[in-house]
């Protein structure tokens, strides 16, 4: 197990890739909170990895999956979840459809940590939240069902003529409808979609529309009573059937 060294205060995150095969997480800090690991590293099948992120970080992680970088200039591609070719992201985003988690770190003076996982960005690997330590109120934050087996054609993405990930009705769309801007954007006038609904029907408690953040934020601080001394996030497709 790596573990990275970092400051006494803070959050252990903890991330486990339970699939058959390697992936690659990406990972983003939003403006002003710095990218671990320099933005991206390769995880092995069975191998988890340790971050010390600091009190207060904000950020997101991503499974990217099919990956091939070269070892002497970490430039290559993934075929889901690719940040500009790049092994390690260095603050550049992932190209969608991409499962991610995000989250808002507590500090040891407050009371909650906000995380969810959000398919507003579509998805290409079940991942799971889940709280060490905390309270009662702590909730479990997944994707754990394999969408891209149900994924409606009209969003399917395939790579070799396998299906390897599932774009959100905005990413296919474009439209105002779809990603609740426009005329949409506000709650009442962006409403579920048929996909989002059979998303919600199949994995509970995710995060499929831009409106629903603000939800899935409130929900969070709803859950989280005290402070986890760990976040796990886990990494759970089988790749090897895409």
């Amino acid at each position: 197990m790596r573990r990275q060294a970092g400051p006494a205060d803070g959050t252990e995150l903890i991330i486990v890739n339970n699939c058959k095969e390697s992936v690659w997480p990406g990972i983003l800090g939003t403006a002003g909170h710095e990218t671990p690991r320099e933005g991206g590293f390769q995880l092995s099948s069975g191998e988890q990895t340790v971050l010390q992120v600091p009190e207060q970080w904000s950020g997101r992680i991503w499974p990217r999956q099919g990956c091939c970088f070269d070892e002497n200039t970490g430039k290559g591609s993934c075929q889901t979840g690719d940040c500009a070719g790049l092994l390690q992201c260095g603050g550049i985003g992932g190209v969608p459809p991409a499962s991610i988690v995000e989250m808002t770190l507590g500090t040891s003076n407050s009371d909650l940590h906000y995380y969810d996982v959000s398919l507003v960005d579509g998805f290409n690997i079940p991942v799971s939240m889940v709280p060490i330590g905390g309270g009662e109120g702590c909730g479990v934050a997944s994707c754990e069902a394999d969408l891209n087996v149900c994924c409606p054609e009209a969003l399917v993405v395939k790579r070799q003529g396998k299906v390897v990930g599932c774009k959100s009705a905005c990413l296919a769309a474009k439209t105002d409808r779809y990603c609740c801007t426009g005329d949409y954007a506000d709650p009442k006038s962006c409403k579920p979609t048929i996909f989002a609904h059979l998303f919600k029907a199949i994995a509970l408690g995710l995060t499929v529309l831009p409106m629903m953040m603000l939800q899935g934020l409130r929900l969070a601080r709803l859950l989280a009573m005290s402070l986890p001394s760990a976040l796990l996030m886990t990494i759970d497709g089988d790749l090897s059937t895409l």
